[in-house]
């Protein structure tokens, strides 16, 4: 079969990082007709047009990054998905009713919100009573191999708490879940990322998108590291995951 070049523009659709977090609300998410969703942090839209395809409900897809919604956008008009809408917004304002929506998701939203109490606060005035959210997050602990080899070339640990501090833990996500008015419980699962060494993790492009930028910061020369991951060999990061199930009471 042929595959015309349309097709090649818009066929990368798995996205490495994020699929395995969006699996685990892809398998709680109500799948219903005539529901209004709204994709928090939608990014190019690996939730939103799963989403609008497999329950043909009104999406709406939120995020403050323009170009990443001019890729959405070019996707949604290709693939003929006539009730997604895009808002290039922050989140915490959603410019929506009270009470009109039915699903909420974010994938991976949480640690990158500045103000995660004032987000979900807005999640939950926009909700329905008995509406749900979900939202999917990597946890403290996350890529530990990687870290405890830094920890060992450092002197001063300051920073590099400061940075694993950032991420979510699941008391902190339940208390902000429920601060907000929600009733949440949560699903943990972890998955493994696997390299030949450390110059293979440390040359990876989405390490390099992601992580890097963030490493230099707590040390400025990871040569260390990557000389010590490279003389054990393989390297194996650990990334544990949770979906928070959340109801507006």
């Amino acid at each position: 079969m042929e595959i015309d070049r349309a097709v090649a523009d818009h066929y990368d659709e798995l996205p490495l990082w994020s699929a395995p977090f969006g699996q685990l609300i892809f398998d709680r998410v109500p799948l219903r007709r005539g529901q209004t969703i709204v994709d928090i942090g939608a990014g190019t839209g690996f939730l939103t047009v799963e989403l609008a395809q497999r329950s043909a409900a009104r999406v709406i897809a939120v995020d403050p990054w323009a170009d990443a919604m001019d890729v959405l956008r070019r996707k949604v008009s290709y693939l003929g998905l006539t009730d997604v809408e895009l808002v290039v917004s922050d989140a915490a304002t959603l410019q929506l009713p009270d009470g009109s929506v039915d699903v909420v998701v974010s994938n991976l939203g949480i640690n990158n919100f500045s103000n995660a109490a004032v987000v979900l606060a807005e999640c939950h005035r926009v909700l329905r009573p008995g509406g749900r959210l979900l939202i999917s997050t990597n946890l403290v602990g996350h890529m530990q191999e990687f870290y405890d080899v830094l920890r060992e070339t450092l002197d001063d640990h300051r920073a590099l708490d400061e940075h694993l501090a950032h991420r979510a833990t699941v008391d902190g996500t339940l208390k902000l879940l429920t601060s907000a008015g929600f009733q949440a419980t949560v699903t943990r699962t972890e998955f493994t990322w696997r390299f030949a060494d450390g110059t293979a993790l440390l040359n990876h492009y989405f390490i390099r998108l992601g992580f890097l930028d963030a490493w230099h910061e707590v040390a400025a020369d990871l040569t260390a590291v990557e000389q010590e991951l490279n003389r054990r060999g393989e390297v194996t990061l650990t990334i544990p995951a949770a979906c928070f199930d959340a109801v507006r009471s």
